[in-house]
C-alpha cells in the first residue's frame, strides 16, 4: 500500500517481487504411546504429555529402560508342544513369561532407532510401578493427547498388543484419530502375529484381524505380518535374575560343578538384595560400617570383611544415603560373581539364558517399520514406497511365508484389507515385501506411499495458505496463490514425487471465478482451490513377456 505523503522528502517503498512459498512439512515423526519405567524431565512429570525426543539416550534419560521381566519353567504335557521350550537332561520344559509380557515400549524404541529412526514423540500413559495391567482406556487417552500436536505423522501403540482382542479397539481409535487429523497414519500389529496363520487355538489370525479392525478409515493405516526374531536383547543383558524367584536353580541346573555355587547362593522371593540382608547380615554390616568411604569401597570391591560389627546395626545403616549406593554396589558385585560362576560351570545355564533371550527377542514389527519409513523418507522421499528394504537387528521372521501364502495377504477379494508381508529370501535377507494400506482394494488409496505423499502435499499447502486467510478474495490473490502452489508442485515433480513427462501432465491447479468459484461463493467468503495430482505409484507387479521369433540371419 502506498504511503500517505504529507511532508516533502524522499520515501522508500518495498514491493514483494515473489509470491509466498510452500515449505514441505516433516513426514517421518512417529508418536509412540505406551507404558514406561518413568516419565520425568528435569524433576517434572511428563506423564500423559507428548514429549519430543531425538535419540534412544534421551528416551532412557526421561522414560527409563525396559519393564522388569521374569520367566518360569513349566512341565510340558505328553503329546503337546509348547511355543517356547528347552530340553534339560531328559525333561522338556516350557519357557513361560510371568512378568513383563506384552510391554514392548522400550524394545520398540530400540528397534525404531536401529532401523533409521530419528525425531519422534513419546506419550507415557503410566509407569511400570504404578500400573496394575495394560488398560485400553489409558492407551486411548494417550492417543487423544496427540490432538493438539501438529508434527507427528505416524501413530504407534506397541503395548496395545497385550490387550489381546481388545487391542483392535485401540487400533480402531488410532485409525479414527488419523482420519480426523488428516496428517498421519497408524502402523498396527497383529495380535498373536508371531505364530503361524492358524495358531495353536485353531484360529486364523489374519481373518480375525480383518474382522476385528472394522471397515472405517482403512486408508490411514498399514499392518505387517509376521512378527520378527530380532537381536535387540543382547547376550550380556540378562542373567539369573530373569528367572522367577520360584524357579529352583538346584533342580534345573544338573551340572555337578555348579551345585556348590548354587547351594551357597542366597534365595528369597522378594529379591536378591533382601536375601543377602536376611542371610548375610554380618557380611553386609561389616562392609557398610567400615572406618571411612575409601575403606568401605575397598571392602566392597575386594570382598574383604571387617570383624566385630554386629548385624543389629544393619537396618539403620542400609537406609542412610551415604551407605545406600555402597550397598547396591556390594549386591551387584555378588550378583555378577554368581552369574559368571554359573556361566563357567553350567552349560545348561547358558543354554537356558539363550532360549529366554530368544523369546524376549520376538517383537512385533510396527516400530521397525516406523524406522524404515523414516530412513526411506530421508534418503529418497516420502513418495518412495517403503518396501523391498532390509530390516536391521532382525534375524528372520517368526513364520516363513511362501509366495503362494502371501497372495491372500496382499490381495483379499472378500474384505479388501491388505496385510504386508515380511519375508526372508535366500542370499538376500529379511525384507519388507509389501507396500499397501489396509484399504488394499482401493484404486485411490491402495499404496501407503500414495497416502503419505498426499498427506505431505495437503499439509504443506494448507500451512502455506494460512497467511492468505482474510486477504482480498480477488484475482490478485488467486494468481498469487496459484503461482505459489504451482511452484511447489513443480519442485516436487522434479524430485520424482509426481508422475508425468512435464508439469502439465503431473498436476493441475485451478482457482478463480467461473473456474472453481461462483459469485455466491465469494459473497460467502470462500476461496475454492482445486488441485489434481498424478502421484507416483510403485511397480508392485513386474511382468516380463518373452516370445521366440524367427531367425533373421
Amino acid at each position: 500500500m502506498a504511503q500517505k505523503l504529507m511532508t516533502p522528502g524522499v520515501y522508500i517503498e518495498e514491493i514483494n517481487a515473489f509470491p509466498g512459498s510452500v515449505v514441505e512439512v516433516a513426514t517421518a515423526i512417529p508418536a509412540f504411546i505406551g507404558y514406561t519405567q518413568k516419565a520425568s524431565r528435569n524433576g517434572k512429570s511428563i506423564s500423559k504429555m507428548p514429549t519430543r525426543i531425538t535419540s534412544l539416550s534421551e528416551y532412557r534419560q526421561w522414560f527409563g529402560g525396559p519393564a522388569e521381566t521374569l520367566f518360569e519353567l513349566a512341565d510340558v504335557n505328553e503329546g503337546e508342544q509348547a511355543m517356547h521350550e528347552i530340553t534339560i537332561g531328559d525333561n522338556t520344559k516350557e519357557i513361560k513369561q510371568t512378568k513383563g509380557e506384552g510391554l514392548y515400549m522400550y524394545r520398540a524404541m530400540q528397534l525404531f532407532f536401529d532401523n533409521g529412526g530419528g525425531a519422534c514423540y513419546v506419550v507415557s500413559v503410566g509407569t511400570y510401578k504404578t500400573m496394575q495391567d495394560v488398560k485400553k482406556e489409558e492407551l486411548v487417552a494417550g492417543i487423544d493427547t496427540l490432538l493438539k500436536e501438529q508434527e507427528p505423522t505416524m501413530v504407534l501403540v506397541p503395548d496395545a498388543i497385550k490387550l489381546g482382542d481388545e487391542s483392535y479397539d485401540v487400533y480402531k481409535k488410532a485409525l479414527a484419530h488419523c482420519a480426523k487429523m488428516q496428517s498421519r497414519v497408524a502402523i498396527v500389529d497383529l495380535w498373536d502375529g508371531y505364530s503361524t496363520r492358524v495358531n495353536t487355538d485353531n484360529v486364523d489370525i489374519i481373518d480375525k484381524f480383518r474382522e476385528k479392525i472394522g471397515t472405517e478409515n482403512l486408508s490411514y493405516a498399514a499392518a505387517y505380518y509376521p512378527w520378527m526374531n530380532t537381536s535387540i536383547v543382547q547376550k550380556g543383558e540378562i542373567d539369573f535374575q530373569i528367572l522367577d524367584p520360584k524357579v529352583e536353580l538346584g533342580t534345573v541346573l544338573t551340572e555337578k560343578a555348579a551345585k556348590p555355587l548354587i547351594n551357597d547362593f542366597p534365595k528369597d522371593e522378594d529379591g536378591f538384595k533382601n536375601a543377602l540382608i536376611k542371610e548375610r547380615p554380618d557380611e553386609l554390616a561389616a562392609a557398610l560400617t567400615a572406618d571411612n568411604p575409601t575403606d568401605l569401597a575397598t571392602v566392597v570391591e575386594e570382598g574383604k570383611l571387617k570383624e566385630g560389627i554386629t548385624a543389629e546395626t544393619l537396618n539403620g545403616l542400609g537406609a542412610l544415603p551415604e551407605t545406600e549406593a555402597l550397598l547396591e554396589k556390594f549386591v551387584e558385585n555378588k550378583k555378577r560373581n554368581f552369574h559368571l560362576g554359573l556361566i563357567a560351570t553350567s552349560p545348561t545355564y547358558s543354554d537356558l539364558l539363550d532360549e529366554i533371550r530368544a523369546v524376549m527377542n520376538i517383537l512385533p514389527p510396527s516400530s521397525a517399520l516406523a524406522g524404515i519409513y523414516t530412513a526411506v523418507d530421508n534418503s529418497r522421499g516420502v513418495w518412495k514406497s517403503p518396501a523391498n528394504i532390509s530390516l536391521n537387528s532382525v534375524v528372520k521372521p517368526t513364520v516363513n511365508i511362501t509366495h503362494d501364502e502371501q497372495e491372500n495377504l496382499n490381495v483379499d477379494a472378500i474384505s479388501g484389507k491388505s496385510i504386508n508381508a515380511i519375508r526372508t529370501f535366500p542370499g538376500i535377507g529379511t525384507l519388507v515385501w509389501g507396500a499397501r494400506t489396509l484399504d488394499g482394494n482401493s484404486l485411490d488409496w491402495k499404496y501407503i506411499n500414495v497416502r503419505r505423499t498426499m498427506i505431505m502435499l495437503e499439509q504443506s499447502i494448507k500451512l502455506a495458505l494460512r497467511s492468505y486467510v482474510f486477504e482480498p478474495n480477488d484475482a490478485n490473490t488467486w494468481i498469487t496463490v496459484k503461482s505459489m502452489i504451482v511452484n511447489f508442485l513443480t519442485e516436487k515433480w522434479k524430485q520424482g514425487a509426481l508422475a508425468g513427462a512435464s508439469p502439465d501432465d503431473a498436476f493441475e491447479v485451478q482457482v478463480g471465478l467461473g473456474s472453481t468459484m461462483t459469485a455466491l461463493d465469494i459473497l460467502e467468503g470462500k476461496m475454492l482451490i482445486t488441485v489434481k495430482l498424478a502421484i507416483v505409484r510403485p511397480a508392485e507387479f513386474i511382468v516380463v513377456t518373452f516370445e521366440q521369433q524367427m531367425q533373421k540371419s
